[in-house]
């Protein structure tokens, strides 16, 4: 509900320098805000954040709390209620009747209405609205053009501040334009019936929120590593692969993507968000022509599983020096 008129104030308030901001280096949570607002005549506020973008655990007003709960007790940071594994994610897209999945639709319908939003405007850096309209002789009109500008544009409108809602995946916007704009790109392209969108979309947004389990709900891991490999499973779906091409093509993924940081939502996140479409369907090909990175190559596992979670446990762990050194950086400039 924010009007122009308030983002012009909140403007004018960022460049008078009334803003500051530091790094909390021993938060209790990976996504963790405390913010503090002061007034001229002495009143203060204090609200935070912890573990969920929209979970607060502390309300204050001149000092005096009116909210207030443990970070401790905070819900999880990965939904560990339903232990997945892809082979349940692709069971569950594919078998699952018709009637029970078809909500997904309404991811295509919000994020594609984001998308025609900044193909027709000037959102961000007009990634998708370049390769729409100044792309054809470098890019041709290819499915995967198609593709990376409409998952480009989809990202252009929501960090370029349009007024738009979009679906998100995992609570990430992003997350969820990722793992719905090329499936839908490409299924249009290919004229495939809507029973095989749904199955698709369903398949992508599962096999993401299955990575996310075990990443976290925040990591200096880029979230379209994990929404593109959700996005390359559904390709191959698209393409007639079955299980098997549909492992193939995420292992694919994690030996090309992984590492890809995280610095924060901003309008530039379309470049990576672009490098994850191309990267899918490069990965979808190779799965579909039985090729498929190697156990002995890398991070890779035989196991399909073993891979994701090589994949997630560098996101987490391994990361996490990567992560303070960013948000250093980010909070010094």
């Amino acid at each position: 509900d924010v009007n122009d008129e308030a983002v012009k104030r909140g403007c004018k308030f960022i460049d008078e320098g009334r803003i500051s901001i530091s790094h909390a280096a021993d938060a209790p949570s990976n996504l963790h805000i405390d913010v503090v607002v002061r007034a001229e005549n002495g009143d203060s506020a204090r609200a935070v954040i912890s573990c969920e973008h929209t979970h607060f655990i502390l309300l204050q007003r001149n000092g005096e709390t009116s909210f207030e709960e443990s970070a401790a007790g905070t819900a999880a940071e990965t939904a560990e209620d339903i232990a997945l594994d892809l082979a349940t994610v692709y069971e569950f897209a594919t078998e699952t009747p018709l009637d029970e999945i078809s909500f997904i639709l309404e991811a295509k319908k919000l994020n594609m209405a984001a998308a025609q939003t900044a193909l027709s405007g000037n959102y961000g850096h007009s990634l998708g609205a370049t390769i729409k309209k100044s792309g054809l002789k470098y890019y041709g009109d290819t499915p995967v053009a198609h593709m990376i500008s409409y998952t480009s544009a989809a990202c252009d409108a929501r960090m370029g501040g349009a007024p738009v809602a979009v679906m998100s995946n995992s609570g990430s916007g992003n997350q969820g334009i990722t793992a719905t704009m090329p499936v839908v790109s490409f299924a249009a392209d290919m004229e495939v019936s809507e029973e095989q969108t749904i199955r698709a979309l369903v398949l992508s947004h599962l096999t993401s929120i299955y990575i996310k389990q075990s990443l976290g709900r925040l990591s200096a891991l880029c979230g379209c590593v994990v929404a593109s490999t959700g996005a390359s499973a559904a390709i191959v779906y698209l393409m007639g692969g079955g299980f098997a091409e549909v492992c193939a093509a995420v292992k694919n993924m994690v030996a090309n993507l992984t590492g890809m940081i995280c610095d924060g939502a901003k309008p530039s996140c379309a470049l990576k968000i672009s490098s994850g479409v191309s990267t899918a369907m490069m990965s979808a090909m190779l799965a579909m022509n039985g090729k498929c990175v190697t156990s002995t190559e890398g991070i890779i596992s035989d196991d399909v599983d073993a891979t994701i979670h090589n994949l997630t446990s560098i996101g987490r762990e391994a990361m996490t020096e990567t992560d303070r050194l960013v948000l250093q950086i980010m909070t010094s400039k």
